[in-house]
């Protein structure tokens, strides 16, 4: 469905604002790659999807106009031995060229417009605008026009294809999760065919750098364990689970058909953890459906939903300590982008989770939250 000559469903409109050419992106549930699989280590990889290239397409055109903060070359990259298999990344360009973080001061924060936001942006590093067909109206021709969601590269990125997912930029939300926002997110992931590519949000107080309400999105081509590890379910009939193994968590699973329902579920859980101050990050991937034992080869390779876990954790205020390990959404899903390479090349699995500990709930305080949880997700 990829076509720039056609209105359906990518087409061009003409800001008169800045007089840029801004590329929509019109999806439907049949866009959806259902039957994703992740490869055993001898598979071809994935024919891109039409939403795959016109990211990839869009951010490289911005990375060759030198619009980002640093030129991003192939990340050196290496798995820390142990059973965690986390994948280290050296990303020292990012550690010194980023834009100074924001100081957090609350997790409920309001959007203050005198701070940097993405109305402040170039309009050059918007990628495109997407927009969803509703069920039911597409013989009308009408569109889900409600929230605009803005694609835009990171100008600071961690890894290829790296951009954020922005809605509606001119409402000004703070970075507080939406229904529609999780929504948005799941959906690109299952737009893509592509197991790699990630999606995460980071709260206030859970190291977001801009208080603008904001996804972010990248390709990690290394397989990480949140993938298929074990969980135990808490409310399955919500897509609602505990993760089993380091780092504590919870964590949803929904396909294609189930996005909406599973969307306000979550939607539930980050809003009692805001009312209740509790920082979160979320991590969406693709990931094989919820098992609460290892799976055998043909279910672990199986990529056909997509995985939401969802870290609460201790809260972070004041500026970001840019010198400093920041656990955020992709260290918790096991991606660790170091700053200096001598971290990046010293580090053990040990140090690793001594670090990331840090940062967790106290055990107490979590099993109490999933009791809440629990019973919070059974009542609505």
């Amino acid at each position: 469905m990829y076509d720039e000559m056609s209105l359906d469903p990518l087409v061009y409109n003409i800001s008169h604002k800045d007089l840029t050419m801004t590329l929509q992106f019109v999806y439907n549930g049949q866009d959806f790659v259902t039957e994703a699989q992740r490869s055993s280590g001898n598979g071809l990889a994935p024919e891109p999807s039409h939403f795959d290239l016109t990211i990839q397409a869009g951010w490289s055109d911005r990375m060759n106009r030198g619009l980002f903060r640093y030129h991003l070359d192939d990340l050196q990259t290496r798995i820390i031995p142990g059973p965690h298999g986390y994948v280290a990344q050296l990303n020292i360009q990012r550690g010194l060229q980023r834009r100074k973080p924001q100081e957090i001061l609350s997790i409920k924060q309001e959007f203050n417009a005198n701070q940097f936001n993405f109305n402040k942006i170039d309009p050059e590093e918007v990628i495109f605008e997407m927009t969803k067909v509703v069920e039911g109206r597409k013989e009308k021709g009408q569109l889900h026009e409600r929230w605009r969601v803005v694609v835009l590269v990171n100008v600071s990125p961690l890894e290829f294809g790296h951009c954020l997912f922005v809605q509606e930029p001119s409402c000004c939300l703070p970075q507080v999760l939406t229904s529609f926002s999780i929504q948005v997110g799941i959906e690109s992931v299952l737009l893509s065919s592509d197991p790699g590519f990630r999606v995460g949000f980071n709260s206030l107080g859970a190291f977001a750098s801009v208080n603008h309400l904001h996804l972010h999105g990248y390709y990690l081509h290394h397989e990480l364990q949140i993938e298929s590890v074990p969980v135990k379910p808490l409310v399955p009939e919500k897509g609602f689970y505990r993760l089993l193994d380091f780092p504590a968590g919870f964590l949803f699973y929904t396909e294609s058909e189930c996005v909406v329902k599973v969307a306000r579920a979550i939607c539930q859980v980050t809003d009692f953890l805001v009312e209740s101050n509790t920082a979160h990050n979320l991590f969406l991937t693709r990931g094989s459906p919820p098992s609460d034992q290892i799976q055998d080869e043909k279910d672990h390779c199986s990529r056909k939903g997509v995985r939401i876990a969802v870290w609460p954790r201790t809260s972070c205020f004041g500026a970001k300590d840019e010198s400093a390990f920041n656990v955020a959404l992709c260290e918790l899903a096991g991606h660790l982008p170091f700053k200096n390479k001598k971290d990046y090349e010293l580090s053990t699995e040990k140090d690793v989770k001594d670090v990331i500990e840090r940062y967790l709930l106290p055990e107490a305080e979590f099993h109490k939250l999933e009791q809440h949880l629990t019973h919070h997700l059974t009542d609505l």
